[in-house]
């Protein structure tokens, strides 16, 4: 049996469900709006983070890892252009790896500041999450610089994990008000390459809804549902 525990705005999570939808596989949703007690998520995983995956006797946590696992074991291949065969290719590994690196840089910074947002704390008042923001424009620059053409992803032929991740990540940015300006006009083959995977089923089945303290929910067109607490 093949499950997925992840919450509802995790970017990461969001790819590797994609991911999954991309290679057909049918899998228990184990999702949660709201973040668990540690209790409870530390039952899932050491990690104490999402998404985590079961496959079996295959249990693995950290979302490069499982979208690096789903490509390497299942080989459904319909979509056009077709996922990738793999997450780094022969001859290419270090660049292909130093791509993907430098993509969940650019995660781990958004939703940082995210993260903390909600908290209270704004970026403009603490070191670190000024930091946070301020790489997003230069990784944003050397990520544009990799992609060949408006035509085309890091991979030649193929939608890879890179081409996945950092979609997700973007759309995250955009659907939280945390004060990060992506300024996408300024990146024309980062935003064709977005809006090229918009188009595709996985990702229309997989949205990322907007978010800020309050929302409990989602109506079916992903219209917002504010609760009390």
């Amino acid at each position: 049996m093949r499950a997925l525990l992840f919450t509802t705005g995790s970017p990461f999570a969001r790819a590797v469900r994609i991911i999954l939808d991309e290679l057909a596989l049918d899998y228990e949703r184990r999702e949660e709006i709201t973040t668990p007690t540690v209790e409870q998520r530390a039952a899932a995983t050491p990690s104490l983070q999402v998404p985590t995956f079961w496959d079996g006797d295959v249990h693995l946590w950290e979302s490069g890892l499982i979208a690096e696992y789903l490509l390497r074991t299942y080989r459904n291949r319909d979509g056009q252009p077709p996922l990738s065969e793999c997450a780094w290719r022969a001859g290419h590994e270090w660049r292909d790896k130093l791509v993907f690196a430098t993509i969940q840089t650019l995660g781990a910074a958004v939703t940082t500041v995210s993260q903390f947002k909600w908290t209270g704390l704004d970026k403009s008042a603490n070191g670190h999450l000024t930091r946070c923001a301020d790489r997003v424009p230069h990784l944003m620059d050397w990520l544009e610089a990799e992609i060949a053409d408006e035509g085309s992803g890091f991979m030649a032929d193929c939608v890879s994990a890179q081409d996945i991740f950092l979609a997700c990540h973007i759309r995250f940015t955009e659907n939280r008000p945390i004060g990060i300006d992506l300024g996408l006009q300024r990146f024309p083959k980062i935003s064709a390459l977005i809006a090229q995977l918009d188009a595709r089923e996985s990702f229309a089945k997989n949205p990322i809804y907007w978010w800020e303290p309050g929302v409990t929910g989602y109506e079916p067109d992903g219209t917002p549902i504010y609760g009390t607490s």
